[in-house]
């Protein structure tokens, strides 16, 4: 056992690998579960550096690679931005990993062919994230034309 008796301590390094092993995890949500597990504050720093210097905890990858996987699920920017934030991604990260996705509005017209227009896509598309912007390029694209239907 540790000398400040914190037994939570031991293996932290070993619990936070087989956490990433399952899944990939931000810094701060890495550190949440470590804690979860009784490791104190100074394991918790030890084990995240350990793996920050082998590469396998980088906030910046990790918002890159789920930023990625969400808007290929039909996720929108504003969605895609409350996600990386929920998990503890700093903002500048958050940017970079939306900057470095297909514009939106091309992913939103995507899903909009997906769905088959009309305004019902544009509730779908708000509940998946689209900012105001795109929403409204969308009526204009494929609720105008559509004269099935009426808005409002």
């Amino acid at each position: 056992m540790p000398p400040d008796g914190d037994a939570g301590d031991e293996g932290a390094l070993d619990r936070a690998v087989r956490a990433l092993a399952r899944s990939d995890h931000s810094e701060v949500r890495l550190r949440a579960k470590l804690a979860r597990a009784g490791v104190s504050e100074a394991g918790q720093t030890e084990a995240i550096e350990t793996l920050a210097r082998a590469g396998y905890v980088d906030d910046a990858r990790f918002a890159r690679d789920r930023a990625a996987r969400l808007a290929a699920r039909g996720y929108g920017d504003d969605w895609i931005r409350a996600d990386l934030e929920a998990q503890g991604v700093a903002g500048d990260d958050v940017e970079a990993a939306l900057g470095a996705l297909q514009p939106e509005g091309e992913r939103a017209e995507r899903e909009a062919v997906k769905a088959g227009g009309g305004v019902r896509v544009v509730r779908v598309l708000a509940r998946k994230g689209f900012t105001e912007g795109t929403l409204e390029a969308v009526v204009a694209r494929f609720v105008a034309d559509d004269g099935s239907e009426r808005v409002g």
